[in-house]
């Protein structure tokens, strides 16, 4: 399953495979704890096919479990401690045999729960031998959906040799993003430099310390790199890319964060659950125009909605209907503009706002809002309206210590709506609140109780 991962590992083995803790661990090392793994897993009586959790974020035994479960052939489960809550719903969804917690100190824990998983797709898998993926999506617009993979199909695009980085993996470990970032740099030779904490001070401490020269991140966390300045108080000038999806990138965040880092290459990234992760070329660093596919995947729009076929999409949902079309495309739910072999991606389907007849998207609108000065952070969203349809309302964070009079304050945030876009997409309600508007993911909660 995994033997092109093992060539390649055993070819450069004095390399940095992981950095963790500041500490460096080497792919030599990497294939010896791979062989820790195989025999603790044998010792435990981990079967083929048995569905395992695992409970960790990135450390070097955490990857190592990672591709000796593959190897077992087993179904894979990741959970981070971003997921706590919802952690009994999802072991219970995925049907979750044993469980593998692996700590702060890499330390690891296995528990065998007193559980059989049937789920056809588990049985489909076993019969062909080969090693699922289970990821949950972030419930950020509605409830989880856990997306089974054959892991087989998702590791055949990382035969290919492509170029070795230094990457920080931002993404999470639960997350497609995450995974693909992992695979990427393990199967190019590259070197994983975890981080225990996701802020913009210890991010960018780690790309200074240990010389990252590729950061995946979601627009949510580059918004929170500027406010907090993190870039002036640590050196960054082996950064040469940035990668950013997983939510709209506001064109205000996108642009002045061109300006401050002209020599850094901005990349849009598309990527879901469901499909895996498409190859991109965004049209310019300041441009939120982009184009996807690249080989094993198929892209079309049909009615402003873009839909992807892909090699690699999952088998279906364990707790969801199928969501393919009777010719295998999967509809993303996302709307797009289409510019020759370009989109611009606008937002959820399920987030326009509709005013009078007109369409509203809420990245548009906090793009807008991000522009005045004092902002932190913005969420638009709609509320019903019997004469309307909807009112485009707005609830904003400050920055931080910020002295202002809120009343001249919003007030001066209409006016700057009025004079940047339409009337119809300036909010009609404007809320300013305290507490922050993103999730464990770095993501926007969409989600509002308004």
């Amino acid at each position: 399953m995994i033997e092109f991962l093992l060539e390649r590992f055993a070819r450069q083995a004095g390399d940095e495979a992981v950095v963790w803790n500041d500490s460096s661990y080497t792919y030599g090392w990497l294939i010896d704890r791979i062989r820790e793994w195989q025999r603790t897993i044998t010792q435990s009586a981990i079967a083929t096919g048995s569905v395992v959790a695992i409970e960790a974020d990135f450390s070097p035994s955490s990857v190592a479990l990672f591709l000796a479960l593959i190897e077992r052939r087993c179904v894979l489960v990741p959970l981070t401690s971003s997921v706590e809550t919802k952690k009994t719903e999802f072991q219970e969804i995925a049907q979750i045999e044993v469980s593998v917690q692996i700590d702060a100190a890499d330390q690891t824990t296995i528990v065998t729960r007193n559980v059989s998983a049937s789920h056809p797709y588990y049985q489909s898998l076993r019969e062909a031998g080969h090693p699922g993926l289970v990821l949950f999506s972030s419930g950020s617009t509605g409830k989880s959906k856990a997306a089974v993979h054959d892991l087989i199909s998702l590791l055949e695009k990382f035969k290919v040799v492509r170029h070795k980085r230094r990457t920080i993996p931002f993404l999470l470990f639960d997350h497609i993003g995450g995974v693909n970032t992992m695979l990427y740099s393990l199967s190019n030779g590259g070197c994983l430099i975890t981080v225990r904490e996701r802020s913009p001070d210890r991010v960018l401490r780690a790309v200074e310390q240990h010389r990252a020269d590729l950061l995946p991140a979601s627009p949510t966390f580059l918004n929170l790199v500027l406010l907090s300045e993190a870039y002036k108080r640590h050196t960054i000038a082996t950064l040469q890319t940035i990668t950013y999806g997983t939510e709209p990138m506001p064109e205000s965040t996108l642009k002045r964060f061109h300006e401050l880092f002209p020599g850094i290459t901005l990349l849009q990234t598309y990527g879901l659950s469901e499909v895996g992760i498409l190859r991109s070329k965004s049209k310019s660093s300041n441009s939120l125009w982009v184009k996807v596919g690249g080989e094993g995947f198929s892209t079309r729009v049909v009615d402003g909605i873009l839909q992807i076929k892909a090699q690699s999409a999952m088998l279906g949902y364990l707790n969801a209907s199928n969501p393919f079309t009777a010719d295998g495309w999967f509809n993303t739910g996302d709307s797009v503009e289409v510019d020759g072999e370009y989109i611009k991606i606008l937002g959820r389907k399920s987030e326009i706002i509709t005013v009078g007849g007109e369409k509203v998207y809420p990245a548009e609108v906090e793009s807008v809002i991000q522009e005045v000065r004092g902002v932190a952070e913005v969420t638009v969203y709609g509320e019903v309206n019997l004469i309307m349809g909807h009112l485009v309302c707005a609830k904003i964070r400050l920055v931080d210590g910020l002295d202002v009079d809120r009343g001249a304050f919003l007030h001066r945030l209409k006016l700057h709506c009025r004079e940047r876009m339409q009337a119809f997409k300036v909010p009609t309600r404007l809320r300013l609140e305290d507490g922050e508007q993103y999730s464990a993911r770095f993501k926007k909660m969409r989600n509002i109780d308004a």
